[in-house]
């Protein structure tokens, strides 16, 4: 049985940086999980073929949880106005340096997992175009009308 992680990350507070928290909970919801409250990260309640996280952001303490999966769907917000509003893609582990101190990318992330644990999970980036990131929780009207097409595809990557 292929164990399935998915790691959503933004932060609440900047309004469509957010969006992977909806798409988290909106997985969640199909596959008949309970929703994330506000600020659980869904650490504790691991154990299932598809888990899923939200985190402000990933960082190395994730590795070893991360370790126990054959594959690892990351999502996140994008604002590239030269991608498709939705886009899953593979992700290769590559290490490179952060342009943030605070700032670790999927395919980095996949180089320490590497490097640290010998494994190397399928690995996806599903990102939702954001409009807005100003100081404030809720995401605009454009962004939460892509949800559903980043769950779907998401979910046919299982398929």
């Amino acid at each position: 049985m292929t164990r399935t992680l998915i790691i959503g990350y933004g932060n609440l507070d900047r309004q469509d940086d957010g969006a992977a928290r909806v798409v988290v909970n909106t997985l969640r919801d199909r596959l008949g999980q309970a929703f994330l409250a506000e600020y659980d990260t869904g650490l504790e309640a691991l154990g299932h073929p598809v888990d899923s996280i939200f985190l402000l952001q990933l960082g190395p303490e994730l590795l070893d949880v991360v370790a126990d999966y054959d594959r690892v769907v990351f999502v996140d917000a994008h604002v590239r106005s030269d991608a498709p509003d939705v886009e899953v893609e593979p992700v290769l582990a590559e290490y490179a340096t952060a342009t943030f101190t605070h700032h670790m990318t999927p395919a980095l992330f996949l180089a320490l997992l590497a490097a640290l644990h010998g494994v190397r999970p399928e690995s996806y980036l599903a990102s939702i175009r954001g409009h807005a990131f100003d100081f404030k929780q809720g995401l605009t009207a454009e962004t939460a009308a892509l949800v559903e097409t980043a769950v779907d595809a998401i979910l046919e990557l299982f398929s």
